[in-house]
């Protein structure tokens, strides 16, 4: 089993440094996305690069269907978390009892390898499968997810042969589960702008901490209505305020103090209308504390969340095949993000699918269990085969 085509190339994966430049600066994807070429130029599958930044493109390979009117897209990113605090060797696969570690080896590259060896392993044995197939290893979902934003204006830009995308599996750490629902995020900025005085008289100036203690309880408070209202695969939406920036010395009226807020949504929540109820609460606020001047900075991030119809096609037929492989067969949902929102918005029913536990993911020591790697292989096969 160590020895299998899916492991070594997992291996090889690991081996390449592919830690997001936005955290450790370095050529990013570019190797990764080289060797994926390769992998499928060596098999004679069609694929090409559509360039994201400079030197960091995405990769597309394309398995033909019988139906070329229909399309299933396999995605996974290239791009890892930084490998600071890491307590194993990040770039050397090692394997140890029935595990492969290493950065990556579980977000996402065994996702990643699962992928490319079902849609090799189709092409070696002559299979046509229903639908055509795009399996596309992006750049960048660790840090700003351009890479699946270029994916999605690929797909609906009309420059190639009209082909409807009927279904999406991205390769996440889901322990094997079918995951239909996922959490979106949004995170911004509150300012509050006070006056500057001198600490032994605090009465001519106007204390910019103290009125942003005012806001962030009224954010405690809303935050309790969240707690009342629960999706049933991911609980209730969260608020939480995770960064707090105030005052220039301990003997100044704090003239400034600035909040960083992490929202996280639930499906059919939209961005625009989450913001006008925390400026709702915060126009409450000032009306009632006249000296409170407080104002909203635009979204430092936004991505909505996921939120698949439980009788769709592909959420069945992934609960279906994993309950043939005896396997968790019911459909759920993860606290994390991931590109498949984005691909869902482009109106593309899409599932996170992948092997690994979301534990071990970003993790001082992480791994992948080999087993798992291989039962993703032949999951996302079937799938292919069956899927019409």
């Amino acid at each position: 089993m160590h020895d299998s085509p899916v492991i070594q190339t997992l291996a090889e994966l690991i081996r390449i440094n592919s830690v997001n430049p936005a955290y450790e600066g370095g050529l990013g994807e570019r190797e990764i996305a080289a060797w994926v070429r390769r992998f499928f130029e060596q098999r004679h599958i069609e694929v090409w690069e559509h360039e994201v930044f400079p030197g960091r493109p995405n990769v597309i390979a394309r398995l033909p269907g019988r139906d070329s009117s229909r399309r299933i897209i396999l995605e996974a990113h290239m791009d890892t978390v930084s490998v600071k605090g890491m307590t194993i060797p990040p770039f050397e696969p090692r394997i140890e009892d029935g595990k492969i570690f290493g950065r990556g080896s579980c977000d996402t590259k065994a996702g990643l390898a699962a992928m490319m060896h079902a849609v090799a392993s189709l092409a070696a044995d002559g299979l046509q499968p229903p639908c055509e197939v795009w399996l596309a290893a992006v750049v960048d979902e660790e840090f700003s997810y351009r890479g699946v934003v270029k994916l999605c204006e690929e797909i609906l830009d009309g420059t190639r042969p009209k082909c409807a995308t009927v279904a999406a599996l991205v390769a996440e750490p889901t322990g094997l589960r079918a995951v239909i629902a996922s959490k979106g995020v949004l995170r911004w900025r509150i300012i509050v702008r006070g006056k500057s005085a001198h600490s032994s008289k605090p009465h001519l100036g106007v204390n910019a901490i103290n009125h942003m203690a005012r806001v962030v309880l009224m954010l405690e408070e809303d935050h309790r209505h969240l707690a009342m209202h629960e999706h049933p695969l991911l609980g209730p939406a969260t608020c939480n305020v995770g960064v707090i920036h105030g005052g220039v010395q301990v003997n100044f009226v704090p003239d400034q103090c600035a909040i960083e807020i992490d929202r996280r949504l639930l499906p059919g929540e939209r961005v625009e209308s989450v913001l006008a109820h925390y400026q709702s609460l915060l126009d409450a606020l000032m009306a009632a504390n006249p000296t409170l001047d407080a104002f909203m900075e635009a979204p430092l991030l936004t991505d909505e969340a996921l939120g698949t119809a439980a009788d769709s096609a592909p959420a069945q037929l992934a609960s279906a095949l994993l309950k043939e492989l005896r396997l968790d067969s019911a459909l759920c949902g993860v606290p994390f993000g991931s590109d498949a929102s984005k691909l869902s918005r482009a109106g593309i029913p899409s599932l996170i699918f992948g092997p690994g536990s979301i534990d071990q993911a970003h993790a001082a020591v992480e791994f992948v269990e080999i087993q798992q790697v291989q039962t993703a292989s032949e999951f996302f096969r079937n799938f292919l085969l069956r899927f019409n």
